[in-house]
């Protein structure tokens, strides 16, 4: 439960960080949008290098608390794992012998039409 909370907190992170580094003014242009009129072009570069420097920071302790938390669990299996292991639980999947294979039998032969009669004058 606990590594799951982690999990979705680090993700949030990698998300505010990557938009803010798009948000950057570049020399080749990039996004650039950020302030508009607000603040003068100095002052958003200074808030979103230091904004970004603190997520990045947020990024690398979350990081770090995750792979601790993982690395005591000695169990391989995945999340995905845990999820199709539930869902093959709730649907029942019919059971096949494959003890001993059947072989295939011939059809049966058609049944020869009948002909009609013709009734006598």
């Amino acid at each position: 439960m606990i590594s799951t909370v982690l999990l979705v907190v680090h993700i949030i992170f990698v998300a505010i960080m990557i938009g803010l580094i798009l948000l950057q003014k570049s020399e080749g242009g990039a996004l650039g949008m950020g302030g508009g009129n607000l603040m003068t072009a100095r002052g958003t570069a200074n808030l979103l290098t230091r904004s970004t420097a603190v997520m990045a920071t947020f990024f690398f302790l979350s990081t770090l608390v995750l792979a601790m938390n993982f690395k005591g669990s000695k169990s391989s299996e995945s999340i995905l794992d845990a999820v199709s292991s539930k869902n093959q639980s709730q649907k029942e999947m019919p059971s096949i012998d494959h003890s001993k294979p059947t072989l295939p039998t011939e059809p049966e032969a058609p049944v020869a039409p009948v002909e009609p009669t013709t009734p006598a004058n």
